[in-house]
């Protein structure tokens, strides 16, 4: 659901002037509803919250999910999760594997300061450098194995494989396996519910299976991470995760929000905040949000606030389009405020937030990608 938290014409003739778009928008009401609706989630299932920072990239996103009662974050990247480290951010978990010797060393210096830190392995022969260079370092680092569950993207197959590598894992100087990691991505935008609840089940009994064979060698996984936006009513059911891996409900997207034909269970709470910046043409005029400005592998921008009966949709590198309804006119400099069609790698084009509640601009978050303009 659009929330209308934002007041957009009193915001804008407040402050409008102090804000250089393109911008990225956080609705602070919905996005603290956002936050509260899932920590009372996760408490009322009985499951921890490792919320994912790919969707936001913000020490400040960071400690409000764990102040709500997340137990930690997950990273997909070495880069956020230095950032977040940096910021006193502990308990984090790198969910994607790092190979290179760079990663490695990088990833050494982290856990020396960064407590709680963990990461992932799917192959025998990472394990072999990882354990190397920890016992060389002098440190115990904490891995979780990834287990392919079926979006083939990274993981070992379920099963004896994971036993395998998790024996190998424990038994290597300098390395601690901790459990595993099962992330179902290919089954979180599947727009029929039936069906993506009978994908979540099939994923679940793949942990489920794997965590019992890894029981009977004396190698209980005590963590068991996955799940994410999508899922996240179905995962809690089936009793095998331990913590939950959701990142996007924070701030929603077009993608997800149409998912849910009877409404998204959260807020859209995040915007691109754009301005006309040509309106020559008698049906279309032109922004200074295009390709740059939002995230381009799903369907265009819905637009939140602006002429009614208007599309939009990206012209070019710099520029948007929107196309007016018969009769709508608009003018240089007036706004045009869009949903975004991905959160994730959208937030990823942005340095930082514009923080808005009401109809004032009440703070900016710096994200891992840059700093103020």
């Amino acid at each position: 659901m659009i929330a209308p938290g934002i007041d957009w014409p009193g915001l804008l003739q407040r402050n409008g002037a102090e804000i250089a778009t393109p911008a990225l928008v956080i609705d602070l009401d919905a996005f603290e509803r956002n936050i509260a609706r899932m920590a009372a989630h996760c408490r009322e299932q009985g499951i921890a919250l490792r919320a994912h920072a790919k969707t936001h990239k913000c020490a400040e996103v960071a400690r409000r999910q764990i102040a709500a009662g997340a137990i930690g974050q997950s990273c997909a990247i070495l880069d956020e999760a230095e950032h977040l480290a940096a910021a006193g951010i502990k308990n984090i978990l790198i969910t994607s594997p790092l190979v290179s010797e760079n990663s490695i060393r990088r990833l050494l210096a982290l856990n020396a300061q960064s407590p709680g830190l963990m990461a992932v392995v799917d192959n025998r022969e990472v394990v072999s450098r990882l354990s190397q260079a920890a016992f060389a370092a002098g440190q115990i680092l904490t891995l979780l194995v990834d287990i392919d569950v079926g979006h083939r993207r990274t993981g070992i197959a379920p099963g004896e494989p994971v036993v395998t590598l998790a024996v190998q894992v424990a038994q290597s100087p300098g390395l601690k396996f901790a459990g595993i990691q099962g992330y179902a991505g290919h089954i979180q935008h599947i727009a029929d519910r039936t069906e993506r609840q009978a994908r979540a089940i099939e994923v679940m009994d793949k942990l489920r299976q794997t965590r019992e064979l890894l029981k009977t060698r004396g190698l209980a996984p005590g963590i068991i991470s996955g799940g994410g936006t999508g899922s996240f009513d179905m995962d809690p059911a089936g009793q095998v995760l331990t913590e939950l891996q959701a990142g996007s409900y924070i701030f929603m997207d077009r993608q997800y929000n149409e998912i849910w034909p009877d409404g998204p269970p959260f807020e859209t709470s995040l915007f691109v905040l754009s301005r006309v910046v040509s309106a020559n043409q008698p049906d279309i005029v032109t922004t200074d949000a295009g390709q740059k400005s939002f995230a381009t592998d799903a369907d265009a921008p819905l637009i939140a606030y602006g002429p009614k009966g208007a599309s939009y949709s990206t012209f070019g590198d710099e520029y948007g389009r929107v196309r007016l309804a018969e009769g709508e006119k608009m003018r240089i400099g007036e706004a045009v405020v869009c949903v975004t069609p991905h959160c994730d790698p959208t937030v990823n084009l942005y340095g930082h937030y514009v923080v808005i509640r009401g109809n004032e601009v009440v703070d900016r978050w710096v994200t891992a990608s840059g700093k103020y303009r």
